[in-house]
């Protein structure tokens, strides 16, 4: 545990334990006086005293400076790494015990803001995602007040991405547009940080149904013009490095220069391409323009927002590219794996592949369970609530897609089974975003087989599952 109080306690406290006087301690070097305006807080040592202190007192200077010796020091750095190595590997409950001890033994604050900043991610991976924003806004002050110290990129976009997470778009675009103008102002248009921002960033476009900004940027991340830059990646990390530097924002200096020299030893950061490819994928199949293709110089963004903007499917050319982009998408973790799966089927359907598409999403269904309906008595194990409810919306958007495959053959009494079995099973969620989103997909799949009073019931639920009161409204019909 680090020592008690500051440096003049820890003083006072050793030299009473060694039984020595002000004066025994001060020796020939030092007076009794200074080391009263030490032990009191008035004086702070030297470094050329503090190890003539530790050497009189039998201790280290660091423990005297820091309250903490060097062989503590190395244990919590250790236990700092491991708990991110947990991380990494999956297991967030294991990281944030780990953490959380860096963060209570550690008075170093550099160690313990990387431990805050690791508990803050494990969190989030746990699913408590209410309590990491808070803590990553912490974090976020804190860089603000002192950008000597910390970068404050990393919060930043975990906070983005933590607020896309809850729904709150607006918050996720203000902060993923400061990340991504923060780092193309200092030149960085590579690595993961750049990815994971602007990858939020175009899912967040898409959820707040602007399509113009989505497919500019998106053209950006992963269309972009003139040659493949051929520089290693940490070449683009020290220059953005030097010109935080320059700018006098230090701490984001060290933390490129840290990911420069990880860069040097490590691999192309696969998954996070991964993942921006994923993003881009469910992007074209929710109505972006092809990435390889220029917006016509008259379109401007649409400022629309909100899910009750009529969402158009992907074109075939979207779809096509949608699937090549998926050919890049591996290593993923298993929920976005399983995001991949269902992007691919739906791709698959829009470019009339639909045998391949309802046989992947039949394997994805367990085959025979993919027209039963979820109450048929199939066991589960427990699970933890938010882990349930993000494999039940997996689930439903799975079966939305199979019966748009279904309806694309002309086979409507399939896709009617599909679909009743999914509206059992979307009544099992809370209300949200997610839950309005595929509400919202189910009514347009109702109008299609030309079910107007279950569509209209879909547009209600999506209505009320976004928090929106409805009253009076004349129910839809489907067009003939």
């Amino acid at each position: 545990m680090p020592g008690p109080g500051n440096v003049g306690e820890r003083v006072r406290n050793l030299r009473l334990t060694r039984r020595l006087s002000q004066a025994q301690l001060a020796g020939h070097d030092l007076s009794d006086s200074y080391i009263s305006l030490i032990e009191s807080g008035k004086r702070t040592p030297t470094p050329t005293v503090l190890r003539m202190l530790a050497e009189r007192l039998g201790c280290t200077p660091e423990y005297l400076a820091e309250g903490v010796e060097p062989e503590q020091r190395a244990h919590l750095e250790v236990r700092e790494r491991h708990a991110h190595l947990a991380l990494l590997r999956g297991d967030p409950a294991t990281a944030e015990a780990g953490f959380d001890e860096v963060i209570a033994r550690s008075d170093d604050p550099d160690l313990t803001g990387r431990a805050r900043l690791g508990r803050a991610r494990a969190l989030e991976e746990l699913g408590r995602t209410d309590r990491a924003i808070e803590l990553f806004e912490e974090l976020r002050e804190q860089a603000e007040r002192d950008p000597g110290r910390a970068s404050w990129l990393p919060p930043v976009i975990a906070l983005a991405r933590a607020y896309h997470t809850v729904g709150d778009l607006g918050q996720a675009v203000a902060l993923g547009e400061r990340a991504l103008e923060r780092l193309e102002r200092l030149g960085l248009h590579a690595g993961h940080e750049y990815t994971e921002a602007g990858r939020i960033l175009l899912l967040a476009y898409v959820d707040r149904s602007d399509p113009v900004r989505a497919h500019e940027l998106g053209r950006r991340l992963l269309h972009p013009g003139g040659s493949e830059d051929a520089e290693p990646l940490s070449v683009h990390y020290q220059r953005a490095s030097m010109r935080a530097l320059e700018e006098g924002a230090v701490g984001d200096s060290l933390y490129f220069a840290d990911q420069a020299l990880a860069a040097r030893t490590d691999a192309t950061p696969t998954q996070a391409h991964a993942r921006l490819a994923l993003a881009g994928a469910k992007a074209l199949l929710r109505g972006v323009r092809p990435f390889s293709v220029a917006a016509p110089p008259t379109e401007a963004p649409s400022g629309e927002y909100g899910f009750e903007r009529p969402r158009q499917e992907g074109t075939r050319e979207a779809a096509r590219e949608a699937l090549t982009l998926l050919q890049h998408a591996t290593g993923l973790d298993d929920a976005e794996c399983t995001e991949s799966t269902i992007a691919k089927a739906r791709a698959l359907v829009l470019v009339g592949d639909l045998d391949e598409a309802i046989a992947a999403l039949e394997q994805f269904l367990d085959t025979g369970m993919a027209l039963a309906a979820p109450t048929s008595g199939r066991t589960m194990a427990p699970q933890p609530a938010d882990d349930l409810g993000v494999r039940t919306q997996k689930t439903v958007l799975a079966r939305l897609v199979l019966a748009r495959a279904r309806v694309a053959q002309g086979n409507t009494t399939a896709a009617q089974v599909v679909l009743r079995a999914a509206s059992e099973q979307l009544a099992t969620l809370p209300e949200g975003r997610p839950a309005a989103h595929l509400y919202r997909e189910l009514g347009e799949l109702y109008e299609l087989i030309e079910s107007p009073e279950n569509a209209a019931t879909a547009y209600r639920q999506a209505l009320e599952a976004a928090g929106l009161s409805v009253f009076n409204r004349v129910p839809l019909s489907a067009p003939h």
